[in-house]
């Protein structure tokens, strides 16, 4: 199914992606296709920290284009004021100092070398990054997922910026929590959805709330936690 956003240049074409992308890793899908690269392309300038799902779904897509492109072909995305992305497109990213240029420029376009254009700082923190890979010896770092998390309190008297702070205190390492906000159940009570970032290798969900969240002293306020949406990054 095609998914359709408005200016993604204004404060709310902004929230709506991130709203979006609250609960998903890609634009379409369960890996980075030209959907994602169709609205990278639309934005001019990254998503600022105020956007934290936007953000953190560009800077993922900004290092893929980096790395090895984008290949896979989605579902289908259209962007107000901006035309389809094309196979060419896809084959060939452009690179961070290319948008936004002037769309009158007389340079040949099959004669354009896009990664030409990055700066010679990026070219070796590329060449230090492939190198460390290979010198290490290690087997290769775990991939990362994106998990939503609700998280029901005992009553409508529970006091749900403590819960929120109880949560938040747990730290392990390859956790990062996320955005959060108060989600009506009924009967006054509110529940906790909160997204987190897990490296796979690291941190196990289920351990994490049978044996972090749910135990004293956090389960003073928290009843249960419920896994709403998993997703691979």
């Amino acid at each position: 199914m095609a998914v359709s956003f408005a200016n993604l240049n204004s404060a709310s074409g902004l929230k709506n992606l991130d709203e979006y992308l609250l609960t998903r890793s890609y634009i379409t899908g369960y890996q980075a296709s030209k959907d994602d690269l169709a609205v990278y392309t639309a934005l001019s300038k990254p998503p600022t920290s105020e956007y934290v799902n936007a953000a953190r779904w560009y800077n993922h897509i900004d290092a893929l284009l980096r790395i090895s492109g984008v290949s896979a072909e989605g579902s289908g995305v259209t962007v107000e004021g901006f035309a389809p992305i094309t196979e060419e497109a896809v084959a060939t990213p452009p690179a961070e100092d290319s948008k936004g240029a002037a769309a009158d420029e007389d340079e040949d376009d099959d004669d354009v070398d896009l990664f030409g254009e990055e700066t010679e700082e990026e070219k070796k923190a590329a060449e230090e990054r492939a190198a460390a890979v290979k010198a290490s010896g290690k087997k290769k770092e775990s991939g990362k997922s994106s998990v939503l998390l609700d998280v029901k309190p005992w009553d409508d008297e529970t006091d749900m910026k403590k819960l929120e702070e109880a949560v938040r205190s747990v730290e392990m390492e390859g956790l990062l929590w996320g955005a959060s906000k108060l989600v009506p159940v009924g009967y006054g009570i509110k529940k906790l959805q909160i997204m987190l970032t897990i490296v796979d290798d690291l941190v196990s969900v289920d351990t994490l709330i049978e044996e972090r969240l749910t135990v004293e002293p956090i389960n003073e306020y928290v009843q249960s936690c419920d896994i709403v949406a998993f997703n691979k990054i």
